[in-house]
């Protein structure tokens, strides 16, 4: 197979240290993003009745599918002999007919298939407010950025509006708490690193075998040095279900590497709303181009006004970029 294409949108430090001045549209009526990319989402909890498990139990009542829903403090407290939180879940859902809908003329929305959040309590060592639960998920802006689908398209402000009532049937009384970020990037930036390559086999079947050979190499060689991949969907399949097959192949892979989201998620739980990242693979039927992608970190960076300085978190963060990039162009060269 031969490497096509592999393109990073911008630099990472210069991400960093500069402003971005692009003016953002102003997001549909009832959905409030204060020209953030993230929105964070809070209640009291001081009876304890509200967990991860009650949170997922009213996405799925409210019409998502659940494809992950992981306690990070089990694999943080033998990894770095400490946690900061009571509850730290990444949450991974989507909504088939929403992600449907918007594939049949946008495939980018496989940068958010699934939808990833951070579901936290108040830190252990701050009982300012109490004990409450929040979830990090991104707004409506965000979404729009990341997958550069149009912020007024109406699948997708309805996908945020839905969104939002899993949030609030998971946090009754709930509330949105001011985000500030000064960095956020541009409404121009989508801020994803993507592939092309060719599986030219003779029939669907051996270019599913194609597929299933990156897949496992993809696999083979990310494991090993640290990365996990807590979920996979199958979106071709779940499209054909519904009667939409022009795609002839579309996965998705959540992706997640504890040295990265360990030391962010300190200060920054709200990072879950970008891990774990989704890695797309896609081929239409009647061509052989395949098309892969995932957000960047640059994402990390702007949406949370992350410091270049710190080499702990911000080169973490560089590293997990090159390493995911180097291994697929090295595949499919």
């Amino acid at each position: 197979m031969k490497k096509i294409l592999s393109i990073l949108a911008t630099a990472l430090v210069t991400l960093a240290l500069t402003a971005c001045s692009a003016t953002a549209p102003k997001a549909q009526a009832g959905i409030d993003d204060d020209g953030q990319d993230i929105r964070v989402f809070t209640v009291s909890n001081t009876d304890g009745k509200i967990t991860a498990a009650t949170i997922e139990a009213a996405f799925e009542k409210t019409g998502f599918s659940i494809d992950g829903n992981n306690n990070m403090n089990a694999p943080f407290k033998p990894r770095f002999g400490k946690t900061f939180y009571q509850t730290y879940h990444l949450f991974t859902t989507h909504s088939p007919s929403h992600t449907l809908a918007l594939a049949k003329k946008y495939p980018s929305i496989g940068l958010l298939s699934p939808l990833s959040m951070s579901l936290y309590s108040n830190r252990d060592d701050d009982t300012s407010k109490g004990k409450t639960m929040t979830i990090s998920s991104l707004t409506l802006r965000g979404m729009s950025r990341i997958t550069q689908i149009p912020m007024n398209n109406p699948d997708l402000v309805s996908y945020a509006k839905f969104l939002e009532e899993g949030l609030r049937a998971a946090l009754p009384g709930g509330h949105f708490e001011t985000l500030s970020y000064k960095n956020v990037a541009g409404m121009d930036k989508s801020y994803a690193t993507t592939f092309t390559t060719e599986f030219d086999g003779a029939d669907v079947d051996e270019r599913s075998e194609q597929k299933d050979d990156f897949e496992a190499e993809f696999e083979g060689e990310l494991e090993p040095i640290g990365f996990l991949f807590p979920g996979f969907i199958d979106l071709a399949s779940e499209f054909a279900d519904e009667g939409y097959e022009e795609y002839e192949q579309y996965d998705t892979y959540s992706i997640c590497k504890l040295d990265v989201i360990f030391p962010i998620h300190q200060e920054h739980p709200e990072v879950g709303a970008f891990a774990p990242c989704s890695y797309y693979i896609y081929m239409k039927k009647g061509e052989t181009t395949v098309h892969m992608g995932f957000p960047s970190v640059e994402n990390w960076i702007s949406a949370t006004d992350l410091d270049a300085n710190d080499k702990e978190t911000f080169g973490t963060l560089i590293e997990a970029q090159q390493l995911i990039e180097d291994i697929v162009n090295e595949i499919i060269e």
